[in-house]
C-alpha cells in the first residue's frame, strides 16, 4: 500500500503520499492502476453531466477535470517539452530551456493544439464506447510512460523523474503491463489489447526521439509522453470502434 500511496500522491491531487524520502521506483507498478481510477472518475463525470449539458461543454469539463485531478502535471511537462525540444539546438541547451519556468511560443502553440485535439476526440467518442475509452485512456497512457522509464536513461543528475530510477525492477513494468492488458481486454475486448500495443509503441517511439535530442529523458518529457499516449489511445480507440466494433466489445457487460 505504501507504493500505491506514493503513486497516487505523485500522479494526482490527492494527498496520499507519506511524508519523508521514499524509493519511488516501485511506485511505477501502480501508475496504470492510478490511471484507471482517474478514468473512472472521468466516466462518472461524463455520465452525470451528459444528462443536463450539451456534449461540447461536457468535453471541455472532462479536460478541466483531468487537469485539476492531475495538477496539470503531465500537461505542464508537455508544454515545457515543446519549448525545450523545438527551441534548443543542442542537448545542453534543450535541458537548460526545459528548466526555465517561463512559457514560450512553442509551448503556447503546442498546448493549444494538444487541448483542442483532446477536446475533439472526447466529444467524438461513440456513445456505446464512451465508458470504456474514458476509463482506459488515462490508464494506458500511464503504462506508456512507465515503459519509457524502464527503457531509457534519465538525462539529469537530479530532478523529479530521477526518483523513479531508484529501486526500480523489471517486475514493476511487468506488473503495470498486466494491469493495463487486463483492464483493456475487459473493457474493450481484443481492441483493448491493440490499444495497449499502440500506447506502448507510440510512447517508446516518442521517447526514442526525445532521448536522442536530450541524451535521455526528464520528468517533463515523461509528461509529454503521457499526453501523446492519451491522444493516441483516444484516436485509435475511436477508429477501431467505428470500423471493427466487433473486436471492441467489453467483457464486463
Amino acid at each position: 500500500m505504501l507504493q500505491f500511496r506514493l503513486a497516487v500522491g505523485f500522479l494526482t491531487v490527492f494527498p496520499m503520499a507519506p511524508s519523508g524520502k521514499q524509493r519511488m521506483g516501485p511506485a511505477r507498478a501502480y501508475f496504470p492502476l492510478v490511471g484507471l481510477a482517474l478514468g473512472g472518475l472521468l466516466a462518472g463525470l461524463d455520465f452525470g453531466t451528459r444528462q443536463i449539458l450539451p456534449l461540447p461543454l461536457v468535453g471541455a469539463l472532462l479536460i478541466v477535470a483531468l487537469l485539476v485531478l492531475t495538477r496539470a502535471l503531465h500537461t505542464e511537462g508537455f508544454l515545457d517539452s515543446c519549448d525545450g525540444l523545438v527551441g534548443g539546438n543542442s542537448p545542453a541547451k534543450r535541458l537548460e530551456i526545459l528548466k526555465d519556468t517561463h512559457v514560450g511560443a512553442f509551448a503556447v502553440i503546442g498546448g493549444t493544439a494538444l487541448l483542442l485535439t483532446k477536446w475533439a476526440l472526447l466529444v467524438s467518442i461513440p456513445d456505446d464506447a464512451r465508458v470504456s475509452l474514458l476509463v482506459l485512456f488515462p490508464c494506458l497512457s500511464r503504462f506508456g510512460m512507465v515503459s519509457t522509464m524502464e527503457a531509457f536513461p534519465y538525462a539529469r543528475q537530479e530532478g523529479a523523474g530521477r526518483a523513479f530510477q531508484k529501486g526500480k525492477s523489471r517486475w514493476h513494468i511487468i506488473s503495470g503491463a498486466a494491469t493495463a492488458a487486463v483492464a483493456a481486454s475487459l473493457l474493450f475486448g481484443v481492441g483493448g489489447l491493440l490499444l495497449v500495443a499502440a500506447a506502448g509503441a507510440v510512447s517508446l517511439g516518442t521517447a526514442c526521439w526525445i532521448a536522442r535530442m536530450l541524451d535521455g529523458m526528464t520528468g517533463d518529457t515523461y509528461g509529454a509522453v503521457n499526453e501523446t499516449a492519451e491522444v493516441t489511445v483516444l484516436l485509435i480507440g475511436i477508429v477501431l470502434y467505428s470500423f471493427v466494433s466487433d473486436l471492441c466489445q467489453p467483457a464486463l457487460w
